[in-house]
């Protein structure tokens, strides 16, 4: 008589365990399938526990149980069988649902923001979006400081929106924004792209027009997906630095900054992040010739005094 059919579903951080008792009398039967439901990926294990009918150790006894297994229909017990699958199909997305619902940010990237068919929030015509690019600590925010003093700008920093999330009480997203940033990583486009609508939404209820986003896109999906839902943007301010010099500048900073990321290991991780992912964004822009490209290795005055030369035709 079957005992028992467990059915465990793996995944970070706990698993779930549903169990169907005394659901037939089968043979033992062991089996593992990868089970997709609703966009979730469990593993789901089953075991099938049997025992034999009838009191054992009399010659009678087997006797009259061989005899019984024999006159059993072959069709029940595959009948059987395809109930017992049917239950284990609803339980695995049962513990699916159950998953997406305690994990959203599993599923964030199977997120769209964007209906087909759908324009920008904004037009080119409504707003001017400058993105701003460069590696960690090439004085993206001290030029980005200067344009907004001089020209009245608004500054976004992506960078500042999430770790305001991070830090907001109750934030569903705080603690994968900080685990992406101490890792050096690129926090997922949703999350960002969302901060930046929202940010840039609200100053524009207050009149605000001309917006620098520092240190966005970082990747090529956040810059296809800001460009379709919320605005295109008007060209790409590029600064470029050497390696050494950003590293001292960040070095010099993380004595007072107090950010996570500011430390000798997660600054290496972010070099390597911003080539492999930030520069083919550099590239894209430049083929459609919406990139300007600053040298920022000088003081800071004679920087700014580059990027007012090179921009002045474009704003």
């Amino acid at each position: 008589m079957l005992r028992s059919a467990s059915c465990r579903f793996l995944r970070a951080p706990s698993a779930t365990r549903v169990t169907f008792s005394s659901v037939s009398s089968l043979s033992s039967v062991s089996t593992s399938r990868i089970a997709v439901v609703g966009g979730a990926r469990s593993l789901v294990t089953t075991r099938l526990y049997s025992e034999k009918s009838g009191p054992s150790g009399t010659g009678e006894a087997k006797n009259q149980s061989s005899s019984s297994q024999q006159s059993q229909p072959t069709n029940s017990g595959k009948g059987k069988l395809l109930v017992l699958l049917g239950l284990l199909a609803v339980g695995s997305t049962v513990a699916s649902i159950n998953y997406q619902k305690n994990d959203p940010t599993e599923f964030l990237e199977e997120k769209s923001f964007q209906k087909p068919g759908e324009k920008p929030l904004f037009s080119d015509d409504q707003v001017s979006v400058i993105f701003v690019l460069g590696g960690p600590g090439s004085g993206k925010g001290t030029q980005c400081a200067k344009l907004v003093q001089n020209h009245h700008f608004v500054h976004l920093s992506a960078g500042d929106l999430l770790r305001a999330e991070q830090a907001r009480e109750g934030s569903q997203y705080g603690a994968l924004i900080k685990k992406y940033i101490t890792e050096g990583q690129i926090v997922p486009q949703e999350i960002t792209v969302q901060l930046l609508k929202q940010a840039i939404e609200s100053k524009y209820k207050q009149g605000k027009t001309r917006f620098l986003v520092d240190g966005f896109p970082r990747k090529m999906d956040q810059a296809i997906t800001f460009e379709k839902v919320v605005a295109p943007s008007k060209f790409t301010l590029f600064f470029e630095c050497p390696e050494k010099v950003m590293l001292g500048r960040l070095l010099e900073r993380g004595k007072t900054s107090g950010r996570d990321d500011d430390n000798i290991e997660s600054i290496k991780k972010r070099f390597k992040t911003f080539i492999d992912t930030s520069m083919p964004v550099v590239e894209h822009f430049e083929k459609q010739s919406k990139v300007v490209r600053v040298r920022c290795d000088e003081p800071v005055d004679a920087v700014y005094s580059h990027v007012e030369t090179a921009i002045k035709d474009k704003i």
